[in-house]
């Protein structure tokens, strides 16, 4: 048996590591297609002030981009070292994607990027264009192989368990790559990083505004990361419901505790607005309710339900029980492959193997498990429903924030008159971190919401952690929250002294302060000499 602190500190490590990360991808995702827009619209047009743009920004890109690779190579190392029951359970299946995204995506996005920051000079308009194209597209498709990886152990499909090797292999690659919560998710997080970048970069025009520095780079970036950012709130807030809806669907515990939804109610069903989930008591305090909104936000129906943690921890009960058999087989097949008895007995309940497993952490002995411990492990199959379901809500309030600060922009904007908005660019500059706290709440409830599963309804947390020593795990936490806290101080460091470094102006643009008059140089003694000669 894993100790249980070993198994909390690995989660905080790989949580830990995991929210570092991904303040850095957004921003590469969102920013790498605002370039290629930027450059095209360069090439197109031959205006010198939109390959400004493109360059100045590109620079900033590629202190991001740089980052995120080293916060990004320690979380897949982690899986070997931190999880690896787990990662031999679904090797087999998470790794593929993984290696595919390492192989392809990753070796294209790195190859361009160096063509994309130093080609300038050296490649022609069209082929530097192409290669910037190339960056953005390998970008999301690194995002895209991730998430597939990620929503197996969100929605296990294309794959079944192998009582004779006792690890899951793959069955379907189809069903892996194009399972509803792969692509929702996909979509949905491409998209709020294309907002995260809109938000950056209309926050540092607005910046460049304010102090009047760079006035025509910071007014067509402002415009343009308006114009982006407006399109794509709408679409996050959108794919959001879809994905709320396929959650429904495949994790109903995790869809229950978003909406601190304790009991099962008839339709129409009312919606938390506001409450102080507690799990102890399953009851929610000082609940503020909008009468039929639930119904509506989940099914899409006045006359939908939604089920609440009473119903799901009856159905875990029911499965638990079901479960308990398929795991008492599964010891027999692994010392007697050829008994035909327990592979029958294996097939029979094979389905509910995963809450088979939930309860072995109370009872190791499962020929002796009682009621009270079987009902302790339905009550694991709730999440902590205080951490999701403000979570949830820090997510949407914040992407509806964004989408009132987008309309806004565009209507400043396109009147011409951001510019003469002190206060909304004041506002511009505040909202930067904004995009940031909504994708790290995104993740928190995708994650807590997954819990106690590592993957939903087969493989429990518990189990998937390496028998580590709590000294090891403790030293290594320390380790990697220093390390990564130093990158994001560099990171910071990095971004601000090239803010206010700005970009290099080309020739009638850019920064529209008078500039000094360069001194004339000194005229060669020699060379007067020569030319006094001359006229003599």
């Amino acid at each position: 048996m894993i100790d249980g602190t070993v198994v909390d500190l690995s989660r905080i490590q790989f949580a830990s590591t995991a929210l570092y990360h991904f303040l850095f991808v957004p921003l590469t995702l969102g920013l790498s297609f605002l370039l290629a827009a930027m450059e095209t619209v360069y090439v197109t047009t031959g205006k010198p002030i939109y390959k400004e743009m493109a360059q100045f920004w590109g620079k900033l890109f590629m202190i991001n981009f740089a980052l995120g690779v080293a916060t990004g190579l320690t979380m897949e190392f982690q899986f070997g070292t931190n999880w690896s029951f787990y990662s031999s359970f679904v090797g087999d299946i998470f790794g593929a994607p993984l290696a595919i995204e390492g192989l392809m995506a990753f070796f294209m996005e790195s190859t361009f990027v160096g063509l994309m920051i130093f080609g300038w000079e050296r490649l022609s308009k069209g082929q530097h264009l192409a290669v910037t194209w190339l960056v953005a597209f390998a970008s999301n498709l690194s995002a895209l192989w991730i998430l597939v990886a990620n929503s197996f152990m969100q929605d296990p499909k294309g794959a079944a368990f192998d009582p004779t090797t006792l690890r899951m292999q793959l069955t379907s690659f189809q069903q892996l790559i194009f399972s509803p919560d792969a692509q929702s998710k996909f979509v949905h997080t491409s998209i709020a990083g294309y907002v995260t970048a809109a938000v950056f970069v209309a926050g540092i025009s607005a910046f460049y505004m304010l102090k009047k520095r760079h006035m025509e780079l910071a007014k067509r970036s402002f415009r343009m990361a308006a114009l982006y950012g407006v399109m794509a709130t709408i679409g996050v807030i959108t794919l959001g419901d879809a994905l709320g809806f396929v959650a429904a669907q495949a994790q109903p515990t995790k869809l229950a505790a978003m909406e601190g939804l304790w009991k099962s109610e008839p339709a129409p069903m009312s919606f938390n607005l506001i409450a102080f989930p507690d799990q102890a008591k399953q009851e929610n305090e000082g609940a503020v309710r909008i009468p039929y909104l639930l119904s509506l936000l989940v099914t899409h129906s006045i006359d939908g339900t939604v089920e609440g943690v009473d119903t799901l921890e009856q159905q875990a009960t029911r499965k638990i029980e079901n479960g308990i058999p398929a795991v008492l087989a599964l010891k027999t097949l692994s010392k007697d492959p050829q008994d035909a008895a327990a592979l029958a007995q294996f097939n029979a309940h094979e389905k509910d193997l995963g809450y088979g497993f939930l309860v072995q952490r109370y009872a190791p002995d499962l020929n002796n498990v009682t009621p009270a411990q079987v009902q302790q492990a339905a009550r694991d199959t709730i999440p902590p429903v205080a951490a999701v379901f403000w979570a949830f809500r820090a997510m949407v309030g914040f992407g509806l924030l964004m989408l009132a600060f987008f309309v806004l922009a565009v209507l400043y904007t396109l009147r011409n008159k951001v510019q003469d908005k002190r206060w909304f660019l004041l506002a511009a500059v505040w909202m930067i971190p904004i995009p940031f706290l909504a994708n790290e709440s995104g993740w928190l409830v995708a994650e807590l919401g997954r819990q106690p599963w590592t993957v939903f309804g087969v493989l429990p947390t518990w189990m998937s952690a390496s028998t580590h020593s709590v000294g090891y795990m403790a030293f290594s936490l320390v380790g990697f929250v220093t390390l990564y806290s130093i990158f994001i101080a560099v990171e910071m460091y990095l971004m601000v002294r090239a803010i206010r470094q700005g970009p290099e102006p080309h020739h009638g643009g850019g920064d529209a302060r008078p500039r000094p008059r360069p001194e004339l140089a000194p005229r060669p003694v020699q060379a007067a000499a020569h030319a006094t000669n001359l006229e003599g």
